[in-house]
């Protein structure tokens, strides 16, 4: 079975608490469970690792394909890519790119044949990103890592709700660290 097929990465579809769920005072947490500062702190450093780590991991990848013209980062934007057809714009927002790296990456893609460049024919001040057959092909290979990864990570049903809850609860935290950036909600007091 692929687990990874039963995945819903939609976190909308999430199960909303009963009213017995919460205590007063203690909102989605179990009676008797505290919330460790030290585990928000960890986690918050996890992710900064893991993401390093993961460029390693796609770096191995690039060099088994043995792809050597670019590096992770710009792997990652042909990931991101994929079948679509994006503006500059999208792919920014999905990635979450600095600018000047993002147009580095993309000059990298383009100059070395992963991704065509063209401007849109609406608005010819956006540009359009498309995979070239050759950005497929990479695409391809980094999806079949990718499910190697998924596979040997989730290799049953507690382990795919685990992986789901997971990404719920980095979702939220994306959107609650958002939402402080964006609104200035960073009142400590």
């Amino acid at each position: 079975m692929d687990a990874m097929s039963n995945l819903n990465w939609d976190d909308d579809d999430a199960p909303e608490p009963g009213p017995d769920d919460n205590a007063p005072g203690q909102e989605g947490r179990k009676p008797g469970e505290e919330l460790d500062l030290a585990d928000f702190h960890g986690m918050a450093r996890l992710i900064e690792r893991m993401h390093r780590r993961y460029l390693d991991v796609v770096r191995v990848g690039l060099s088994k394909q043995g792809v050597e013209d670019i590096g992770p980062v710009q792997a990652l934007m042909v990931m991101l890519i994929g079948e679509d057809e994006l503006s500059v714009r999208d792919l920014m927002e999905r990635g979450y790119y600095l600018g000047s790296n993002a147009s580095y990456s993309l000059k990298i893609l383009v100059d070395a044949g992963y991704i065509n460049r063209a401007a849109n024919q609406r608005d010819r001040r956006t540009a359009r990103l498309q995979l070239t057959d050759k950005g497929r092909e990479l695409w391809e290979g980094l999806r079949r890592m990718e499910q190697a990864q998924a596979e040997a990570l989730v290799r049953n049903e507690t382990e795919v709700r685990d992986l789901k809850a997971s990404y719920r609860t980095l979702r939220r935290l994306d959107r609650l660290w958002g939402d402080m950036v964006r609104y200035s909600c960073l009142d400590f007091d």
